[in-house]
């Protein structure tokens, strides 16, 4: 039986369009854990690659130390397979807070992964995209929404009207995307804008 020392266990997700500030709030969250001496570990989808390898890092260049992994398999396996790096005698002690950044693009084996470590008694921060360049749902975002005892929604601002931004607005050679591109597309202001309700566009 997997256990944490600390027994608050639940799930906090922070959501919003790019440019928001989701990682930097992640950030912020998970230094206030490391000043309060709990022990923490944060993860990152290997194919976010944009800022750096190793590490979660924001817009605004602030970063945490993080393992790039490939989905939630590759987390359970670092937290407590073998060579996992938090080992004790008999069991694996588990982190106090587990982050995970951009976790739109790890799938749907990250909810039954998130709801596992808060039963244990981590504290667990998602950080991701709630719509993708479409506006629709993305990918486990909906279900982590569900199941969180706590949702932070955040805004970026409209790079057309200074609006609140909730939507990721992607650009393809300065155009709007097509409705029928591939959703998953890793990138920054070079392929992507902050945009309201009103001014999010797609071409058909």
């Amino acid at each position: 039986m997997l256990k944490s020392p600390y027994h608050g266990g639940h799930l906090e997700v922070i959501v919003g369009p790019m440019f928001s500030g989701k990682s930097e709030e992640l950030i912020r969250r998970v230094t206030r854990a490391v000043i309060a001496r709990q022990r923490v570990q944060v993860f990152k989808p290997a194919m976010d690659d944009r800022y750096h390898v190793s590490a979660v890092a924001s817009h605004a260049g602030r970063q945490v130390q993080a393992v790039a992994v490939r989905g939630a398999a590759d987390i359970r396996a670092h937290l407590t397979g073998e060579g996992a790096l938090l080992q004790g005698p008999g069991e694996t002690p588990l982190p106090d807070l587990v982050g995970i950044d951009e976790v739109q693009f790890l799938g749907e084996d990250v909810v039954p992964l998130a709801l596992d470590l808060a039963a244990a008694g981590v504290r667990v921060i998602l950080a991701g995209l709630d719509l993708d360049f479409r506006a629709e749902p993305f990918g486990c975002m909906p279900d982590l929404l569900a199941r969180a005892e706590s949702v932070e929604k955040l805004t970026a601002i409209c790079t057309v009207c200074g609006a609140p931004a909730t939507r990721s607005q992607r650009l393809i050679g300065g155009e709007p995307a097509r409705l029928s591109d591939p959703v998953v597309l890793v990138g920054a202001q070079e392929s992507y804008e902050a945009r309201c309700r009103v001014h999010h566009e797609l071409r058909r």
